[in-house]
This record gives C-alpha cells, sequence and structure tokens, in this order.
C-alpha cells in the first residue's frame, strides 16, 4: 500500500528538518513516500511557551501547503500545534512525542525522559497527563543543552547525555529512556546499545504508528474535540488564516 506522510519540522531550521527526514526515511516501509517540511515563519527552535505560540501559524501554513499528503507528523517533542491541525484535518496526525510515550508504554513498565532545557519539563509532564501516561513516567529530566547545539552535538554534550542515562536508571529504576528532542533522533539506537535498555525517539516511532493508522484508513473524528473550526472573520495578518467551510 502506497502512503504520503508528510512531516513537520514546526521551527524553521532547515538542518533540524534534514536529520528528521533521514531518521524518518530510515524507519520507513519501502512504500512511504516521506516529505519533510519547515515553515517560512516563526522561531528557528522552540524552547518554552513563547517560541510555541509563534511557531502554530507557520505550521498551519504548511498543513495548507501539504493537503494531498495521507498523514502528518508533528516533529516537535512538544507536541507544538497538535490539537489545532487535528480540528483542520480528518487525516491522522500524530506528534513525536506522544508517539514516543505510547511506544515506551507497550515495551517497559515506565520509562524517563530525558530532553533539552529545564523549561521544557513543565510542558512535558502535562501531555503526559493528557495522555493518561503520567504515572508511566518516573522522571523528566533536561541535560541544559540548547536544541540547535545538538546540530552537532559536541563530545561534551553527548556526555551530559550519557550521564543523564546513566543517573536515571540508577536512581528511579528506569526501565526505557525517552529522548525528549527530535535533535536527538539520530542517537537513539547507539545510546541503547551503550546502555543496555530501550532508547525510544518520537520520529520513528511516529512514522511506525502514522503507517498503521494509515493502513487501517482510520481518520481523525470530526465530532467534538477536533470538529472543523466554525466560519468567522480573522482580523490584521492572522486573516488569511480565518476558518473557511
Amino acid at each position: 500500500m502506497k502512503r504520503k506522510i508528510c512531516i513537520i519540522n514546526p521551527n524553521t531550521t532547515k538542518a533540524m528538518t534534514h536529520k528528521i527526514d533521514l531518521t524518518a526515511k530510515n524507519f520507513a516501509n519501502v512504500d512511504t513516500e516521506i516529505i519533510s517540511v519547515e515553515p517560512n515563519i516563526g522561531p528557528e527552535s522552540i524552547e518554552g511557551y513563547y517560541d510555541e505560540a509563534f511557531c502554530i501559524p507557520g505550521l498551519i501554513e504548511e498543513i495548507n501547503n501539504n493537503i494531498n499528503a495521507d498523514g502528518y507528523i508533528i516533529a516537535c517533542f512538544d507536541d507544538t500545534g497538535l490539537d489545532a491541525v487535528r480540528s483542520i484535518t480528518d487525516k491522522p496526525v500524530i506528534g513525536i512525542g506522544e508517539a514516543a510515550y505510547h511506544v515506551a508504554s507497550i515495551v517497559s513498565g515506565n520509562f524517563s525522559v530525558i530532553t533539552t532545557l529545564s523549561r521544557s519539563i513543565n510542558p512535558l509532564k502535562h501531555n503526559l497527563k493528557k495522555y493518561g501516561l503520567f504515572e508511566k513516567c518516573v522522571s523528566i529530566s533536561a541535560i541544559e543543552v540548547p536544541v540547535l547545539d545538538l546540530e552537532e552535538i559536541s563530545n561534551d554534550n553527548l556526555d551530559k547525555l550519557n550521564k543523564g542515562i546513566e543517573k536515571t536508571i540508577l536512581e528511579d529504576n528506569s526501565e526505557a529512556i525517552i529522548l525528549g528532542c527530535a535533535g536527538m533522533s539520530n542517537l537513539a539506537k547507539d545510546l541503547e546499545l551503550n546502555h543496555g535498555l530501550p532508547v525510544i525517539e518520537g520520529v520513528s516511532s511516529a512514522v511506525v504508528l502514522i503507517e498503521g493508522l494509515i493502513n487501517l484508513q482510520i481518520k481523525t473524528s470530526k465530532i467534538g474535540s477536533y470538529a472543523l473550526p466554525r466560519e468567522k472573520q480573522y482580523t490584521g495578518f492572522l486573516s488569511k488564516f480565518r476558518p473557511q467551510r
């Protein structure tokens, strides 16, 4: 079965989109076409609530630019704009954070999340509670490395990541590790070999899950939460985003 998946990196950094694209294509089925894009407007990285707010218009724009896709992946671990995107399409949409949590919950009794900056910890806790998986997460920690520093990760920053994994295995009895940033997607398999437990990243998890949803021909419900937006006027520079039927 042929399928076309559009992966949207909600920040504007092309190098990160390229890394995401390589990971996705490495795990995608041979009959899957992967298209990876980033917006022309918005922040160069997403680190906290303020950045999240300003990347959503560009994210929506890329959905509208790729309406022929069979499904969408939002490649920000915060699952930025996930609910908004599900409200404008009946095609399946998966966030990489959501995907990683669900995969980890299947293969382990508990898991830890290791992310970039501590300002992301509370947003991730919020998402875990929303998905009903907070009780399976024994810790969320940050290695205090900015997102863009992961593009060409230094030995020092890789050491921070390895020490973070060792710490949570020892102190929290973690049974699996989730890497909390798309910029870490290329590191998962090596870290898994080094530490001897599942190390899960969201890009590959989302690709495999959305292929399954497309194969099952399951669409996003348009009843209730993800109903199409009501038609109304949007003013100023947001006028082009006004809902239309």
